[in-house]
């Protein structure tokens, strides 16, 4: 007998959104003019209007806004030229197919976001990033580094501005990894996630 609780979990794909070699969990979601070539998409984790992701991996709970781009092109800086006639002269030219070499480069540097990241509107994750759980990337930021677990980043470079919860509580987060719970679970437990302050629901939740 289905459980009326719980809507239909099939990815929720915008009729103009753009995939190509991606995988998406349970109550997933790609919204409008989205663009996204060869992304992992976890569980509940959405893309908002206008952004675009290549050769990356995403947690479980993570909300990405609008125009956000996760592992941004790079370009041959080291060549003759920049531009993608080098790299894609399939577009201007015949018998002249992609350059496989550079997309194998591309494809190793891939972007790493783990588990409830918050990716704020219109930043940008460089390729070989990873963002570790509970993150927040700041509206805009250019993210060039690694970023730790909980930790608020933002700016161009993107910096610490601070953490968004103290360590302790952090490593309790991680260690209860609630990303993970069941549905059945995680139905129990939202109504204390709205209420309940931090400390007192590790405390309710870590033996549940």
């Amino acid at each position: 007998m289905e459980d009326l609780r719980f809507t239909d979990p099939q990815p929720r794909i915008h009729g103009t959104a753009s995939l190509k070699g991606c995988k998406l969990g349970r109550y997933s979601a790609v919204g409008e003019r989205v663009v996204l070539r060869e992304v992992q998409l976890g569980d509940f984790s959405y893309f908002e209007r206008h952004a675009e992701a290549i050769y990356t991996t995403i947690g479980r709970f993570c909300s990405i806004a609008a125009n956000a781009r996760l592992n941004a092109l790079e370009h041959p800086m080291e060549r003759v030229t920049t531009h993608k006639i080098t790299y894609r002269p399939n577009e201007y030219f015949r018998y002249l197919g992609v350059d496989g070499a550079f997309r194998e480069r591309r494809r190793a540097r891939p972007v790493t976001i783990g588990h409830d990241v918050w990716i704020g509107h219109g930043a940008v994750i460089m390729p070989g990033v990873s963002i570790a759980d509970g993150a927040v990337i700041g509206a805009n930021a250019v993210v060039t580094k690694d970023v730790d677990a909980y930790s608020v980043v933002a700016g161009v470079p993107a910096k610490k501005i601070r953490d968004r919860f103290p360590s302790e509580i952090a490593a309790r987060l991680r260690d209860v990894a609630w990303w993970n719970w069941s549905d059945d679970k995680l139905f129990e437990a939202i109504p204390d996630m709205q209420n309940l302050e931090i400390g007192a629901f590790l405390k309710k939740w870590e033996n549940a």
